[in-house]
């Protein structure tokens, strides 16, 4: 994946309000598939090669879009061919794209910082939903997750890439924390290898201060906990035939984001049910958004 360095435009929504705001990160995905990983030293041949879209807060983003959330990013991209081919990738999924303001430093992802998101407060205030990463700085994410906590705002974060040292106000401000089994282990120091693995983990997460952990575990679901419910609860997923799991973690975020927004009456359980057979249906296809599926091409007991 290929953040741009070239120097970075600031890109952010504009004043119409969206049900969900994603502060995050876009990449570029340059894609080359083999029969096989090379061996140290080793070079061989390629059998396609594609450039796709990612980021992960991109990818939450195209989710819930394509789910029919109205949505907005607060992001940066490059001033470059790969910003320019982002930009219009965002447009084409609906997307608010803003305005553009030019920075003249490099490193766009890492650009996005604190008064970036107090200039976007407006916006994140007045969702229903604002999910974050750590693909951005994590003063920014942290940033983003105190304007939305003191607006009543209802805070979804995925801290991946996971930091050990995490800061403990990520786990306060957080209403919904939600990681794979990785994740869980840099964040806990221990093993998640199992549903249950993951609810020892979601408790020690739990006793951080977040109200509710859920537990990605790819092909086994997911485990949630509660302050109200403080019961691990195992989600499991149908089984299917996955071609390339590429993104399938931040569809789930993406979805559940979604029905955070729109159906905030249905069961957390529900919701998680729903979100595993969006990410299910995701790993089905080749690339990371273009294999996000669409509101009309899912069945309508979803919506």
């Amino acid at each position: 994946m290929a953040a741009s360095g070239e120097p970075g435009r600031q890109w952010q929504e504009e004043v119409a309000a969206a049900a969900v705001v994603v502060v995050g990160s876009c990449m570029t995905d340059l894609v080359s598939l083999t029969s096989r990983l090379p061996k140290t030293g080793e070079t061989i041949h390629g059998h396609k090669f594609f450039i796709g879209f990612g980021g992960k807060g991109a990818n939450q983003c195209v989710q819930a879009a394509r789910l029919g959330a109205k949505t907005s990013m607060v992001c940066k991209v490059g001033k470059d061919s790969f910003g320019n081919d982002y930009i219009e990738n965002l447009k084409q999924n609906d997307i608010s794209t803003g305005q553009n303001i030019i920075v003249i430093v490099a490193g766009a992802n890492l650009l996005l910082n604190t008064e970036d998101l107090r200039e976007a407060a407006s916006a994140i205030s007045r969702a229903k939903v604002m999910i974050c990463q750590l693909e951005v700085t994590p003063a920014a994410s942290l940033e983003a997750l105190r304007i939305a906590h003191s607006s009543g705002v209802k805070t979804l974060f995925n801290p991946a890439p996971a930091i050990a040292d995490l800061d403990p106000q990520f786990y306060t401000l957080s209403d919904v924390f939600c990681c794979n089994e990785s994740e869980a282990e840099i964040l806990t120091s221990l093993e998640v290898s199992s549903p249950s693995d993951a609810g020892k983990a979601a408790l020690v997460l739990m006793e951080r201060g977040c109200q509710v952990v859920i537990i990605t575990l790819g092909a086994e679901g997911c485990v949630m906990m509660s302050q109200k419910e403080p019961v691990p609860k195992h989600i499991p997923t149908e089984n299917v035939k996955a071609v390339d799991t590429t993104g399938a973690g931040d569809s789930f975020v993406g979805a559940l984001a979604f029905y955070l927004a729109y159906y905030p009456n249905l069961s957390l359980e529900e919701m998680l049910k729903r979100s595993n057979f969006i990410a299910a249906v995701s790993v089905q296809a080749i690339g990371t958004q273009s294999s996000y599926p669409y509101k009309k091409d899912l069945p309508l007991d979803l919506f």
